[in-house]
């Protein structure tokens, strides 16, 4: 499934679509590069499954929890700061993967390692006017 994406505008319906279309998977990982709008999209597709409290990007803190709409667990990771997987599984990272909640995982390239078999990868790309949202079913 693939998205263009010409104004921040677009998102949320492409939020709603995407919500549409994953339904039912648990894992997503998402890759491209520093400033594509991972976080930004994560922002629109949790605000889609219920969550009003958003805390920005968890850069810092390594992941954030949510409530669903639904009450359901909903987990947004970014790995981006970590020195290696072992600092993934000192959080709970495989416990949290393997569990029942969601989780949306920025630059999980550097836990891939860790990623349940069945995760779906999310790929945003950017050039000058259009990003594009590609998530492989």
């Amino acid at each position: 499934m693939k998205w263009s994406v010409e104004q921040i505008e677009d998102l949320p319906l492409i939020a709603k679509e995407f919500v549409n279309k994953a339904s039912g998977h648990r894992v997503f990982a998402f890759e491209g590069e520093m400033g594509a709008g991972k976080t930004t999209f994560i922002k629109h597709v949790l605000a889609e499954l219920g969550v009003s409290d958003w805390e920005g990007s968890p850069t810092y803190s390594i992941v954030n929890e949510y409530i669903g709409g639904n009450g359901e667990k909903l987990f947004h990771f970014d790995m981006y700061r970590l020195n290696d997987e072992t600092e993934a599984l000192d959080i709970g990272f495989d416990e949290i993967v393997h569990g029942t909640g969601i989780s949306f995982i920025e630059w999980a390239e550097n836990v891939s390692n860790l990623l349940p078999l069945d995760t779906k990868w999310v790929r945003i790309t950017k050039n000058e006017e259009i990003r594009e949202i590609i998530l492989e079913l």
